[in-house]
């Protein structure tokens, strides 16, 4: 993976051990259209593959996070039909967002709308710009939510408050959006790419294979009883424990200095 590369809708920079990926259709609020879709999966396997890569970050170019589905393309009759849409486009985002064994942070500069929203929501942690909002959009033109917005939003939110955001379609400010959960925290707009940057090296210096490991638990757990998961918390922390970096953390903590984690 080259260290910068731009094209029409996607930016991708490395910066130490994380991969910062912003969605760049700013003249279209940054909606998917195939091409980005398709180019976001790809760059997904990448980060995924890559040992170098201990952290991803997704943001959006312009005013906007990302406003969902470019519209225009849904109803092009050459374009995509809607179960293309959903099943080659959102479905194996989300996937990907799940199953790559590497923190992902979602740095919500704007609206983050339909799709944009819910692919903000399946990131690990997802935090946002003071000036930011979130919207349910679906309902306003007669679709059910997508993107995993029906798996994830009741997990954060409960179940009546989600409710109540997807059939009403509510704009919620960052604000309202930390304080009911849906998000992790919110920063101030000057300093947010900063701020939102500096998080995600700080994940890029932990121990990844320990942070992948507890987000493969985490996934476990919304489908375990209490006891398949009292199982897998023990089979991961045997993985766990097998690591140099677990072996570093112990040796940096009898010694009283800082780890230095390596990834491995």
């Amino acid at each position: 993976m080259n260290n910068e590369v731009t094209t029409e809708t996607l930016q991708v920079e490395r910066l130490e051990g994380v991969v910062k990926i912003t969605l760049n259709r700013p003249d279209k609020f940054n909606s998917f259209n195939r091409e980005m879709a398709l180019g976001l999966q790809e760059i997904l396997d990448d980060c995924d593959h890559d040992p170098m890569v201990r952290c991803i970050l997704i943001t959006g170019n312009g005013k906007a996070f990302c406003a969902g589905q470019d519209l225009a393309e849904a109803i092009d009759e050459e374009g995509p039909d809607l179960t293309t849409i959903v099943s080659e486009h959102y479905n194996p985002i989300i996937v990907r967002l799940r199953s790559i064994e590497k923190p992902i942070v979602a740095a919500v500069n704007g609206v983050a709308a339909g799709a944009g929203a819910n692919i903000a929501l399946a990131c690990d942690i997802c935090v946002a710009s003071e000036q930011a909002s979130f919207i349910q959009a679906f309902s306003k033109i007669g679709l059910i939510p997508d993107s995993g917005g029906t798996y994830f939003l009741p997990r954060l939110v409960g179940i009546q408050r989600a409710t109540a955001l997807m059939m009403l379609g509510d704009k919620v400010s960052a604000e309202d959006a930390r304080q009911m959960g849906m998000i992790y925290d919110v920063y101030g707009a000057e300093d947010f790419s900063d701020k939102a940057l500096a998080l995600a090296q700080k994940l890029a210096q932990m121990p990844t294979k320990g942070l992948g490991l507890t987000k493969r638990a985490l996934n476990q757990s919304t489908i375990n009883t209490l006891g398949e998961q009292l199982a897998t918390e023990g089979s991961l922390q045997t993985a766990a424990g097998k690591t140099h970096d677990y072996e570093e953390g112990v040796r940096a903590f009898l010694q009283k200095r800082k780890p230095v984690f390596t990834g491995n």
